[in-house]
């Protein structure tokens, strides 16, 4: 069993930023990547980020990309996703999530964590 617990969010404006993290237990036997999804009231969860636990390497998407970092801590069992220039745009629920391999779609990952919302005023 895996355990993920994101913390971090807020209510912020535009043009602020803001730390997420994502704490891991249990265990996670090869599941090498951490991934971060969002969903905005009445969308489909997207996916964010993406980063390999051993490795490092990581994924955006085009929406995120130059303003969001994805990173993690080996020694903590952390993935942060640090958010800088948010935009109105941005808000929604931010969920981290766990699987084998690098991917953008959600149903490939079958552990999730509760989500945390992030709010960016106008």
């Amino acid at each position: 069993q895996v355990q993920l617990v994101e913390s971090g969010g807020g209510l912020v404006q535009a043009g602020d930023s803001l730390r997420l993290s994502c704490a891991v237990s249990g265990r996670t036997y090869s599941r090498n990547v951490m991934g971060w999804f969002r969903q905005a009231p009445g969308k489909e969860r997207e996916f964010v980020a993406a980063i390999s636990w051993s490795g490092g390497s990581t994924y955006y998407a085009e929406s995120v990309k130059g303003r969001f970092t994805v990173s993690r801590d080996s020694a903590k069992n952390t993935v942060d996703l640090q958010m800088n220039s948010l935009k109105p745009e941005d808000t929604a629920a931010y969920y981290c999530a766990v699987t084998w391999s690098i991917t953008v779609l959600a149903s490939a990952y079958d552990y999730w964590g509760q989500g945390t919302q992030v709010t960016v005023s106008s």
